[in-house]
């Protein structure tokens, strides 16, 4: 009798942990998009366009000189990538486990092992133009954040330029992002996260946080300007300029901030309580570019803590069709931008979000990178539409679907070769989006 009865709890312990684990695969379903369409979801998305006065970056660029573009930024690349068999066995766990990687890459040694600076965000002249080319070149930038560590040392953020003609060797050098100050006579760093960022035509689009109280920030890559001096300053110094030791610095040349509100105050309450309770003031986080909406889309995602439980706003806004305002959103005269479609998925800790169409009338479909659960772990790639949501899956356990990176880098769609980018850790990779297709069930 004991052994049956032994027998009999065994059974239902198992049976119970079978239920446990399904319940908790199927709890992390999103399931499918839920449409936001009331006049007081949308105003929250609205942004107000400010532009940096022309008078300020001709009196900044009279200083510093004639600016240089992103040719002679690659012409002096002064650091290389190491190829996927040159990286550590670290830093190639942190690659996709299915569909994997084709193509992956680790920045120099010195890059890789520092702590204060991290890799965010990618994004390619694949978004900056439909051929994937700018001028004559294959180009890769990739966001870096530094955390700042007190009151008195700010964050910063810096830009990865990346000659990627040769797949087999690829070169880059840095450059920091700026934002004038006093009428263009000078220029502070930027104190911010660049958690997404997206380059379509002549124009670099990023994500802020922390102290910055815009949405977004808009570099011209046509606009880059030479430090003339080597120091950890930044700005205007004695003999010259500085960017915090770069040679090349981006001053910015336009923001957009949300039209209700800030996203940030000195601490980064502000941000945080609007993406904690997911229902106040959505600020960007992922960014990416959508070629396959008419016209070109920015597509956004808000932030919310992995394991909150809180739901994940979505949302898109078109790119200016004007030639006279090349890189910019869609504004009225009054200079607020509308966004075009907003959603909401029951998933938190979106790190990526990528918005693609399979044809010019076909639904839009949505990709988003969820973080890992664990430091070191793998995260999810969903894709989800109006109808439901499916994972990429490896294994045959009963959690299958976390095999992506570690969900943190935003995701960038190369049209022109069919690939998708992203980062896992500190590690770059792409993969054909027709691959993630294969696996997604």
């Amino acid at each position: 009798m004991r052994a049956v009865l032994a027998g009999a709890g065994l059974a239902l312990t198992a049976a119970a942990t079978l239920i446990s684990a399904s319940q908790a695969t199927v709890a992390e379903d999103p399931g499918a998009l839920k449409p936001l369409t009331s006049p007081t979801e949308l105003g929250r998305l609205r942004l107000t366009e400010q532009l940096v006065p022309e008078r300020s970056l001709d009196r900044l660029e009279a200083a510093m000189g004639r600016p240089a573009g992103v040719d002679a930024v690659l012409a002096g690349a002064d650091h290389a990538l190491r190829t996927e068999d040159a990286c550590t066995a670290g830093e190639k766990k942190a690659l996709p486990v299915e569909p994997a990687a084709t193509r992956a890459y680790c920045w120099d040694t010195a890059d890789a092992a520092t702590h204060r600076w991290r890799p965010e965000s990618v994004t390619t002249s694949g978004d900056a133009e439909a051929y994937g080319r700018w001028g004559a070149h294959r180009v890769i930038l990739s966001g870096w954040t530094r955390e700042g560590g007190g009151a008195l040392d700010r964050d910063l953020a810096r830009v990865a330029f990346v000659n990627a003609d040769d797949p087999d060797r690829l070169t880059y050098t840095w450059a920091l992002l700026a934002v004038p100050v006093d009428g263009g006579r000078d220029y502070r760093g930027l104190a911010s996260h660049v958690s997404g960022m997206v380059w379509y035509q002549d124009k670099l689009l990023v994500t802020t946080s922390g102290s910055e109280p815009d949405a977004l920030y808009v570099y011209d890559l046509r606009r880059i300007q030479r430090a003339t001096v080597t120091t950890d300053a930044i700005g205007r110094v004695p003999g010259g300029w500085s960017a915090y030791g770069y040679r090349w610095v981006l001053p910015a040349v336009a923001s957009y901030r949300p039209a209700q509100g800030q996203c940030g105050d000195a601490t980064g309450t502000a941000r945080a309580a609007a993406t904690t309770a997911g229902s106040g003031l959505p600020c960007p986080d992922g960014l990416s570019l959508d070629r396959t909406s008419t016209p070109a889309g920015l597509v956004a995602s808000e932030t919310t803590a992995r394991g909150s439980g809180g739901h994940t706003r979505l949302w898109r806004y078109s790119f200016s069709t004007d030639p006279a305002r090349s890189g910019l959103l869609a504004a009225d005269s009054t200079g607020t931008v509308t966004a075009d479609e907003a959603y909401e998925t029951r998933t938190d800790g979106v790190g990526g979000v990528l918005s693609h169409r399979t044809g010019p009338t076909g639904p839009a479909r949505w990709y988003l990178s969820r973080v890992a659960g664990s430091s070191g772990g793998h995260g999810t790639l969903w894709r989800q539409d109006l109808h439901g949501a499916e994972a990429t899956r490896c294994g045959s356990s009963d959690d299958t679907h976390r095999c992506w990176g570690d969900g943190t880098g935003s995701l960038s769609y190369w049209e022109a070769t069919g690939e998708l980018w992203s980062l896992s850790g500190r590690t770059l990779f792409a993969l054909p989006l027709s691959s993630v297709e294969r696996e997604l069930r």
